[in-house]
């Protein structure tokens, strides 16, 4: 099948062509500018992804080789075994074809739905959340550099989706086999369930720690991550957060001194205790 995404080429001029607009209409068209920032970033970190995708998709062997020495520590610290979790829905047809449909289908639907209702609803929070989902994210495809085979690519684990059909990886995507660690998946998971339940006030905030939940029963139990890969992008979550607040720390330190006002907090910076995002 063709592919049906953009190349990093036309990922990275859109993205560029996006950033030059926003600054232009500011001032004219905000709400236009809004969407062209948005989209600039989004379009950015993709032109990146793909550039990670070629550099690692030949990777093959070496993704391997660290993806057993990742199961020998994991099970150095006694980490559950994938297989394991895997065993609780293998045998469930129906169990095991949904859980393949979530991990295809949730990834970015689940973060889309997020910050389009952290926008409307929470809009002065919004900044700080998506500028700590960018760092996070930009760190992530750093690590993942460092090719990193999942569980369903060696002896002894089930590729569920693949053995149903249902595999991304065949679906006309440029997706790299080799990208587990760390999990995007675990990351975006984790951004909605500890945002939605620290910004909301609502008796449903639960939706987002559940989804949380889910997403990483369902990396594992499909034999698509490591336990490690959602630690470690968890580990990067935080320090995105807290690199955030150092350098608004610094700025505010660096216009104080100069006798400039400070724009205030983003209403995020109080909050943040120092073991979470």
């Amino acid at each position: 099948m063709p592919n049906l995404m953009l190349n990093w080429r036309q990922a990275l001029t859109v993205g560029l062509v996006l950033a030059v607009l926003w600054p232009l209409l500011r001032r004219r068209r905000p709400g236009l500018a809004t969407f062209c920032r948005e989209g600039a970033i989004i379009a950015l970190l993709f032109a990146f992804w793909q550039i990670l995708q070629q550099v690692t998709s030949s990777d093959g062997g070496d993704a391997i080789g660290r993806a057993h020495w990742i199961e020998r520590v994991q099970s150095a610290m006694f980490f559950p075994n994938e297989r394991s979790v895997q065993n609780l829905i293998l045998g469930h047809e129906t169990i095991v074809k949904l859980a393949n449909l979530f991990y295809a289908s949730m990834h970015f639907t689940g973060m889309g739905i997020f910050l389009v209702w952290l926008f409307l609803r929470h809009r002065d929070s919004y900044p700080a959340v998506r500028t700590t989902i960018a760092l996070s994210t930009l760190g992530c495809f750093f690590v993942q550099f460092l090719a990193v085979a999942p569980p369903r690519l060696l002896p002894g684990y089930v590729d569920t989706a693949e053995f149903y059909g249902q595999s991304v990886y065949n679906a006309g995507f440029s997706v790299d086999n080799f990208g587990a660690m760390p999990s995007v998946h675990v990351l975006f998971a984790a951004v909605v369930g500890w945002y939605s339940w620290r910004v909301s006030t609502s008796h449903w905030r639960w939706i987002g720690p559940a989804h949380f939940v889910v997403t990483v029963f369902v990396v594992v139990a499909t034999a698509n991550h490591w336990w490690l890969d959602g630690v470690v992008a968890i580990a990067i979550l935080v320090a995105a957060a807290w690199l955030r607040r150092g350098v608004l720390a610094l700025v505010a330190h660096w216009r104080a001194s100069r006798g400039t006002p400070t724009s205030g907090a983003t209403g995020l910076e109080p909050k943040v205790p120092a073991t979470a995002p």
